[in-house]
């Protein structure tokens, strides 16, 4: 017999000790969790583990009307739609930088790849949790040829003018956690990035599911100070913010399920839906 309650307890502990990573498959833990236990308290206990993540919300919020298979199957539906839409921005020779670790980013990457485009990746190691780490992996697997670059060499990889060898990123690919009305909320570093892609006129694009867009205020999540230093000396004060915020005045354009779009576009379009 499945132990339902201890398959659940370890999802959640999963998805709040970032063991499970990446909005699309928290999203999908979660609804897998409150299919064990189809509570109340089940969908404000998940609620809790990720503030941050508006497709967790999304889903939790059709559990009770939508059937299970429903709900599932928008995930691979609008995976497949973003790779078509990737897979055309993308030609051969083309050098494309990324940053931690976006599920729709990675197959849209791979799906590229397997329909025969010729391409590079840079992307970020993605401290203090190195989710750069599984991208580099999946890629790797996928046969495409990467190249990592610690955080503190972003430049390296985007400013034309930085690179010895001359071969540098000529478009940036990016996830997102939540897409918000006036922009974007990813992985801390990407404020840094936009401003540099903007600075040297690099197409900027983020890669997402519309299920993560919401017309609330997401707070930014502070994560454990041990993680950047463990039993760090007294009196030594860490930030070690999860996330931040991309203004969409630096997004080219987001490629969602419903295409390529610039960013006012998508917002009035996500606003006519809800």
């Amino acid at each position: 017999m499945v132990d339902k309650k201890r398959i659940f307890n370890k999802i959640t502990r999963d998805i709040k000790q970032i063991k499970i990573q990446g909005a699309r498959n928290i999203a999908r833990a979660a609804l897998y969790a409150y299919s064990l236990i189809q509570k109340k308290s089940s969908i404000k206990k998940l609620k809790s583990l990720r503030p941050t993540e508006p497709m967790l919300e999304k889903v939790l919020a059709l559990v009770e009307t939508k059937p299970y298979k429903q709900i599932l199957a928008h995930f691979n539906d609008a995976q497949n739609s973003i790779n078509k839409h990737v897979f055309k921005l993308i030609k051969d020779k083309d050098v494309i930088f990324t940053h931690c670790h976006s599920t729709n980013v990675s197959n849209a990457l791979i799906y590229t790849k397997k329909k025969g485009k010729k391409f590079e990746v840079y992307n970020t190691e993605t401290r203090p949790l190195f989710q750069g780490r599984k991208t580099a992996n999946e890629l790797r697997k996928a046969g495409i040829k990467v190249t990592m670059f610690i955080d503190s060499a972003i430049a390296l990889a985007i400013e034309k003018e930085s690179r010895r060898d001359k071969i540098y990123a000529n478009k940036i690919f990016l996830g997102a956690d939540a897409l918000l009305k006036n922009g974007i909320i990813n992985k801390i570093g990407s404020g840094l990035i936009a401003e540099l892609a903007h600075i040297h006129k690099i197409p900027f694009y983020i890669v997402a599911d519309s299920w993560k867009f919401s017309k609330k205020k997401v707070p930014i999540e502070q994560r454990s100070l041990n993680e950047v230093w463990n039993r760090a000396p007294k009196n030594i004060k860490i930030k070690n913010p999860a996330f931040e915020f991309v203004n969409k005045k630096y997004i080219t354009g987001i490629i969602t399920e419903f295409g390529l779009m610039r960013y006012g576009e998508f917002v009035g379009r996500m606003k006519g839906k809800q």
